[in-house]
């Protein structure tokens, strides 16, 4: 699996681009998108997808100019559809510029199965962050990207507009840290960790 993580947008919000055999994902595309664009040129990859792991405009604030350059598709989970629709305004707020996000070509669900390659990546929903969150599971490569659902010790915040810590504690613990333990999570924010550092450590989360 090709595997290069960019830090963008003014937040810090981590990017992935993930490829097999040619063909590509980019995974939240915050911000930066010439960045983005230009790292993604330099892999060769035919870019597939751009894939939002939920609808914050620290996460989908350069998906625009980023699909609009590849020809690619946009994907997201349809329940976090009005913070992708409402990314200008709350990135105003925060004093921050981004580019409207384009309605998804496809809404995603849990349990799908998406193709990259010979990559088989499948949906899971992890709400609480945010009602649409998803993180996004490859088996063979042992990876997730949890996007702002879990941190190295820490966990989304759930103080924002429809958050919940209840689900999303539910999320982390019935959906995530049911993974096997070796599992690398990469998070929308920070270090990358494991399932098994984040079940055993984690000040909010851990089960034991």
């Amino acid at each position: 699996m090709i595997l290069e993580k960019l830090v963008v947008g003014p937040i810090g919000a981590n990017c992935f681009i993930i490829g097999d055999s040619g063909e590509g994902a980019v995974i939240d595309p915050g911000g930066d998108p010439e960045k983005v664009i230009r790292a993604v040129r330099a892999t060769e990859l035919k870019i597939k997808y751009v894939i939002a792991t939920h609808g914050h405009f620290d996460h989908t604030g350069a998906i625009g100019p980023v699909v609009e350059a590849l020809g690619c598709e946009f994907l997201m989970h349809e329940e976090d559809l009005f913070f992708a629709r409402d990314s200008v305004t709350s990135a105003r707020r925060w004093g921050v510029v981004v580019d409207q996000v384009p309605d998804p070509d496809r809404f995603i669900v849990d349990g799908d199965i998406i193709e990259i390659g010979s990559l088989q990546m499948k949906v899971i929903h992890t709400p609480g962050h945010s009602p649409g969150g998803v993180s996004l599971y490859i088996g063979s490569e042992g990876a997730l990207f949890a996007g702002d659902t879990l941190f190295q010790r820490s966990i989304g915040r759930t103080d924002f507009r429809q958050g919940s810590m209840e689900v999303l504690l539910r999320s982390i613990r019935e959906r995530i840290f049911e993974l096997p333990p070796e599992t690398v999570v990469y998070t929308g924010h920070g270090p990358e960790t494991t399932v098994d550092e984040e079940s055993r450590m984690n000040p909010f989360a851990r089960l034991r």
